[in-house]
């Protein structure tokens, strides 16, 4: 089976418009209709990019030394 990719936007009036192919004259292909979300690279990809970000003790072990089974 072949399958073919094409990334296309809706007319107005809601008729979706299919151009060049690759398949002949006559070949039965099925059609499956996704809605296209923003990818990533097209949405805001860096969210916290300009905002300002403290650490209180970034060195901090995230828990705590007496609960380290491994120490034990």
């Amino acid at each position: 089976m072949k399958a073919h990719r094409i990334e296309t936007k809706l007319t107005k009036n809601g008729t979706l418009i299919l151009e060049d192919l690759p398949f002949q004259a006559g070949e039965a292909v099925e059609i499956i209709v996704l809605e296209r979300f923003p990818q990533p690279s097209e949405s805001n990809s860096y969210p916290l990019r300009g905002k300002v970000i403290h650490y209180d003790d970034p060195f901090e072990p995230a828990v705590p030394i007496e609960d380290w089974e491994v120490l034990q």
